[in-house]
């Protein structure tokens, strides 16, 4: 028997390979999708959640800014790392109401060699659409809408320390546009407190309540409210932008140091740049200026930073991945799979069924106990044995009833006097060592037997 019968049988396969091209490509794209999108934190948009920052659509949000300030032909880059913060370019921060007057101090010194710097300080306090909210109102709103409340100025603008420190104030010159709502409602209602929910002022620009103005950059204007944040500029503040009062709405810090520093801007009215300032040309115009002037001009990038706001991303392993110098390391093992997988693909299906790994029949087991005898390298186990197996066959050659030596020796004298005797042979194979002196014995007594068949 033999398992050579089974030999080049192929079974059938259940996928065709085309099949197995799309999954596979289906395959490798998901999952270098996911690398992606994991390793630049792009997981999910959560920052458009009525903040006061770049990521929020709602009336104190700077959306509307980032994206003017991209038509103009900046290179935006909205950071959520506070490897950020360390740009060359123009850095636009927008800390919240409560944050740490510290942490923006360390903050402002260590870009005064690193690059220009504008802040944007809050004003409004905002609040969103509960369940009172008419019904009417509440379908048209999206997310990230916020109605404003009161306004004020920050208490760490007055805790930086010098020379940032600014007194800032929000002068409260009539009603707020809510405060002229929720009146409103509540007269028609006859003081209904259910009722009496502002309808949202990011619906429509309602007519402002005595706005206030500005000035500067060679222009002029009104502020969407009469709630205005404005300072009291000091010497070393350079004024950019004034309200009627001749109060500073944006000044630009003058440090006078030995080495120029980079410029510190400061926007204290945040309705000149905000999504509800922006509704206006005029504004939008000098936002533009006012970010022109922060960078001195320069067509470089502008980041809008988030980790101020609570929307830091984490650097985890993927991401090191995707940034040099593991850059390279990433593309040669992407391009090793791709290699791998073209390799698989040419040679799917079914393999050749190969026979036993080790075949019947006695031909076979001899071949295979000779191999393992080499392998083990234990040929001085084969020499007595095959000193016996020669005797027996010299016998059957001579006509012998048993395979005595000695009788072998005789007989071999007559029917070949010039050859050397089997004893002799014998016994230098039983006495061999080395490998080559055991085959070269062995030969011998083989020659011997090939010489009597003839």
């Amino acid at each position: 028997m033999s398992g050579a019968g089974t030999t080049g049988v192929q079974r059938g396969s259940p996928f065709s390979r085309w099949a197995v091209l799309g999954m596979v490509v289906i395959g490798f794209i998901a999952f270098i999708a996911m690398l992606y999108f994991l390793s630049v934190g792009d997981t999910g948009d959560d920052s458009n959640n009525g903040g006061g920052h770049a990521g929020a659509n709602g009336l104190n949000g700077y959306s509307a800014l980032t994206k003017l300030v991209e038509a103009e032909g900046y290179t935006v880059i909205r950071s959520r790392e506070e490897s950020g913060l360390d740009t060359p370019g123009l850095l636009v921060v927008t800390p919240p109401a409560m944050f740490d007057a510290d942490d923006l101090d360390q903050l402002l010194r260590r870009r005064a060699y690193t690059g220009p710097t504008m802040v944007i300080v809050p004003k409004w306090f905002t609040y969103g659409f509960g369940p009172g909210t008419p019904a009417d109102i509440r379908a048209k709103v999206k997310d990230g809408w916020v109605q404003l409340g009161g306004a004020s100025t920050p208490d760490w603008l007055e805790e930086l320390g010098a020379p940032y420190t600014i007194e800032a104030e929000t002068v409260p010159d009539g009603d707020s546009p809510l405060e002229a709502i929720e009146a409103a409602i509540e007269e028609a209602d006859g003081g209904d407190e259910a009722a009496a929910v502002p309808p949202p002022i990011v619906m429509a620009d309602p007519e402002p309540l005595e706005p206030g103005t500005w000035a500067g950059f060679q222009s002029t204007g009104t502020l969407p409210t009469g709630r205005v944040s404005g300072a009291k500029a000091e010497d070393w503040q350079k004024v950019l932008v004034v309200d009627g009062d001749t109060r500073a709405l944006a000044l630009q810090m003058q440090l006078g140091e030995e080495y120029d520093p980079e410029p510190v801007t400061f926007v204290i009215e945040p309705d000149l740049m905000n999504n509800y300032g922006l509704s206006d040309g005029d504004r939008a115009a000098l936002a533009l200026k006012l970010i022109e002037d922060a960078g001195y001009g320069r067509e470089d990038s502008v980041t809008f930073d988030l980790t101020l706001n609570g929307l830091g991303g984490t650097v985890n392993l993927l991401t090191l991945a995707f940034r040099p110098p593991f850059l390279a390391a990433t593309l040669c093992l992407i391009l090793a799979l791709l290699i791998v997988g073209w390799r698989a693909f040419k040679r799917f299906g079914p393999p050749v069924a190969s026979g036993p790994a080790i075949a019947f029949g006695k031909s076979r087991l001899v071949t295979n106990g000779a191999a393992l005898i080499l392998r083990a390298r234990r040929l001085g186990l084969l020499a007595d044995p095959y000193a016996d197996l020669s005797a027996r066959r010299l016998a059957d050659a001579l006509g012998l009833a048993k395979p005595d030596p000695e009788a072998i020796d005789a007989a071999l004298r007559i029917r070949l006097p010039q050859e050397e005797p089997y004893t002799r042979r014998a016994q230098r194979l039983r006495a061999a060592n080395t490998p080559s002196d055991i085959l070269r014995a062995a030969q011998a007594l083989k020659e011997l037997e090939g010489k009597l068949s003839k």
